[in-house]
């Protein structure tokens, strides 16, 4: 395959102190995960968003300096938060301070709420994807050696310019997120080094397919996409845990309890492997698990150690 197994985390950060997200950061560094992810909210997500909620950009430039391998991001940065001349200075200014570590994410934008509190333009589901195609545009454009101009309907760049260079070459990889199939996955073949779901393994085949067939009306070779989803972690978890992650994975796909369990790292060793065989087969590699605070170590810990190990 083209792509090797990997495995990361991605801390929401909310309702969490710094001291909790620089140890599980330092933690799964050590481990030997490959990829550490915040996420780009300035409230909590799926909960009260009145809580603590750290700004993204500022976070992982502090993580950057307390890890040493992993590579880092955000999963996903939004586009509607993140003028696409700044997020590239911003990328650039990162990728230095981490070595050559990071994964530049990218998405339309979703929480509503957000936009409203902070009186940042929404827009229509259709602006906000022609917004991302534009900025997609312009952040390749700006990593390039010439000047980048770009007269679009959401953004006017005149000679707009990146110095330095980002350590990467041509740029950091370029993670996208989203699975509409007739847009979103059309920008993912376009654009993405890298891209993410949270969809069970039959469905992630299904959407791995949609790229590639994009990729053929758009002249690319979408194989070299690595294909990631993001999942709950719940290793030899406890019953209550386990139902309670096959509840919330249920809700948001929209299916049932025994279906949801398809789509989380859950249960024993053998159960894991089962799960990562399974998203293999459908063209998937890379496997994120989300963690919210209070973050669990030793779970982390013990997936590592017992099922990691066998990729290594």
């Amino acid at each position: 395959m083209k792509h090797p197994i990997r495995f990361g985390v991605q801390t929401g950060q909310q309702m969490a102190t710094w001291p909790q997200i620089q140890e599980v950061w330092t933690k799964a560094d050590a481990l030997g995960y490959d990829s550490l992810w915040a996420y780009d909210h300035f409230y909590p997500i799926f909960t009260e968003p009145t809580g603590p909620c750290f700004e993204a950009w500022s976070l992982i430039g502090a993580l950057a300096q307390v890890t040493k391998r992993a590579r880092i991001g955000h999963l996903v940065n939004g586009n509607t938060y993140r003028n696409p001349c700044v997020l590239v200075k911003s990328a650039t200014t990162i990728d230095h301070i981490s070595g050559g570590r990071l994964n530049l994410g990218i998405g339309a934008g979703w929480f509503e709420h957000e936009h409203e509190s902070l009186g940042i333009d929404f827009k229509t589901v259709r602006g906000r994807l022609e917004a991302l195609d534009e900025s997609c545009q312009i952040i390749k454009g700006m990593f390039s050696d010439e000047p980048f101009s770009l007269s679009g309907a959401h953004y006017q760049v005149k000679d707009a310019i990146c110095q330095p260079k980002s350590v990467q070459s041509p740029h950091p990889p370029i993670m996208m997120g989203g699975f509409g199939r007739k847009v979103m996955l059309r920008l993912v073949a376009k654009y993405a080094d890298m891209w993410n779901s949270n969809k069970g393994p039959d469905e992630m085949a299904e959407l791995v397919e949609v790229i590639r067939r994009h990729g053929d009306d758009v002249g690319r070779d979408t194989s070299v996409i690595e294909n990631t989803v993001m999942m709950p972690l719940g290793y030899k978890a406890a019953k209550e845990k386990d139902e309670f992650l096959c509840a919330v994975v249920a809700g948001m796909l929209e299916t049932t309890p025994q279906e949801a369990r398809k789509a989380i790292m859950l249960g024993s060793k053998q159960e894991c492997l089962d799960t990562i065989e399974r998203y293999q087969k459908a063209g998937v590699t890379h496997f994120i698990f989300m963690l919210m605070a209070p973050y669990d170590l030793d779970e982390i810990a013990g997936f590592a150690e017992d099922v990691m190990v066998e990729f290594r």
